[in-house]
């Protein structure tokens, strides 16, 4: 599990680190002065929000690659776990309007994993581990809470999904496959058979309400758990095949590994030890009988930090963790809008601090209905239009044969879509003067703009594979 985590975060600051000046510093579409204005909490904080310079910026990226390598290898892995998520918090809240339900996920696995001994195996800390052998069975406050956390995702998600789209009428595959901003190939052939869509419809929201419910079986654990996990890996399989979902599938996946029963790993453990034992001699043979430079112990040994053996702070962490699981869950519990659920506003600050807010309203209540696409219409020097979306051809209403293929990543896709609500007006100008600048950057004066207007052509989903009259809606209008 930490190996997964560890590499699904190398690709998630990866896919950041491409769009560092747009999304994290001051000449992007979300400045310090504005996100503090308008998209600031107060109990929030962020490194990456001391500084509007891409270079600062960079410098964190790098600490956090750095520290997410660490974790992947198991170095000094309770200090790279800590270094990754408070990074990961700080850049989270750098820029809310592109994160979504997967950094919530992503976010709470490293969470619990700084409390998990996820270092004890398949890690450079085992090796240095002088310890002898111990069982693989492991009870704290912390593999309680995270086997719970796997679990109410899914459950609240399906408590969320309160609508006829889902409750009743089987839509919510229809209407999500409907919606061309994150349609995939596979989308597109069962989009083509509206009784299989009900079906998987109603199949879904009854497996993420009840399905979570076997992992508290306290008998024949192996058999419930790997029907658990087979079922939760093939569910998203199934999403990433038929939606562009970017991170969220794998971050999915990797926090049900951690659930892996032991006769399941150690028939793994075999297969590894095997392919390591054939890796080593080849590289002794290439090596003439040197030591191999990738040899390491992948013993199961337990590697207990000086700071977990004293009585007193084995028990003070477990009541940390106590406190964070009870706070956690409430808050999930908040999301369901029950007045007696809320959480009072004098001890909100507690869970917002570090993050343990969560909503997993994926597609919930209902499905969005809204469609479309953006036309990125600029007018040039020389008196021409072009659609900054189509590499600079004349604008037009045709709708692309691909809208996904518009969005760089699923971080501007997340993006565009906050773009469209009236609360998120303050951002659009800044969106429409980063795209004029970069423009003009890359082309001679006659070929750059001067006016750019962001239209979306709006195409509402209707049922029975029909559509309303598309609307063309001038987002933002702005001249340099």
């Amino acid at each position: 599990m930490r190996i997964w985590v560890a590499s699904v975060l190398l690709l998630d600051i990866g896919i950041r680190a491409s769009d560092l000046e747009a999304h994290y510093s001051n000449m992007g579409v979300l400045p310090l002065h504005v996100l503090h204005a308008n998209a600031w909490n107060q109990y929030f904080f962020s490194f990456h929000a001391l500084s509007g310079l891409w270079q600062f910026e960079l410098v964190l990226f790098i600490i956090a690659g750095a520290a997410a390598i660490c974790l992947l290898l198991g170095y000094h892995t309770r200090w790279a776990t800590f270094v990754s998520w408070i990074l990961l918090l700080s850049v989270q809240n750098r820029n809310p309007l592109i994160t979504q339900s997967g950094d919530s996920l992503l976010r709470m696995l490293l969470f619990w994993g700084m409390f998990l001994p996820w270092h004890r195996h398949y890690s450079v800390d085992a090796r240095r581990s002088l310890t002898s052998e111990t069982t693989p069975h492991y009870l704290s406050m912390a593999t309680g809470a995270y086997l719970l956390q796997v679990a109410w995702v899914y459950v609240f998600t399906a408590l969320l999904k309160s609508g006829p789209d889902w409750t009743t009428d089987g839509t919510a595959l229809y209407y999500a496959l409907s919606l061309d901003q994150i349609l995939m190939p596979g989308g597109r052939i069962l989009y083509r058979f509206p009784e299989l869509m009900k079906f998987l419809t109603h199949a879904t929201y009854f497996m993420e309400l009840w399905l979570p419910f076997v992992l508290l079986i306290p008998w024949r654990t192996t058999w419930f758990r790997m029907l658990f996990i087979g079922t939760i890996v093939g569910l998203h399989i199934g999403i990433s095949l038929s939606l562009f979902v970017g991170l969220f599938y794998l971050i999915s996946i990797s926090a049900v590994i951690g659930l892996l029963p032991t006769p399941v790993m150690d028939t793994v453990d075999r297969y590894l030890r095997a392919g390591y034992k054939r890796l080593h001699k080849r590289w002794a043979r290439a090596g003439k009988g040197m030591r191999s430079p990738l040899e390491i112990d992948v013993q199961l040994k337990w590697n207990s930090p000086r700071w977990a053996e004293s009585f007193p702070l084995r028990y003070l962490r477990e009541g940390v963790v106590l406190v964070a699981l009870i706070l956690a869950l409430w808050w999930n519990l908040s999301t369901l809008g029950k007045p007696y659920f809320q959480i009072p506003a004098q001890i909100q600050w507690a869970a917002l601090v570090p993050r343990l807010d969560q909503n997993w309203s994926m597609f919930a209540p209902n499905v969005f209905k809204d469609d479309g696409w953006y036309v990125l219409e600029g007018f040039t020097n020389n008196q021409r239009k072009v659609d900054l979306n189509q590499q600079g051809k004349e604008p037009d209403t045709v709708k692309p044969a691909s809208v996904m293929s518009l969005f760089k990543n699923d971080r501007w896709r997340k993006y565009s879509e906050n773009y469209l609500f009236v609360p998120n007006e303050y951002m659009r100008p800044y969106y429409c003067f980063y795209l004029i600048r970069r423009w003009n950057q890359t082309h001679p004066k006659p070929e750059q703009i001067n006016e750019l207007n962001v239209i979306y052509m709006k195409e509402f989903t209707l049922p029975d594979y029909k559509t309303a009259p598309i609307k063309r809606e001038v987002l933002c209008n702005c001249k340099p």
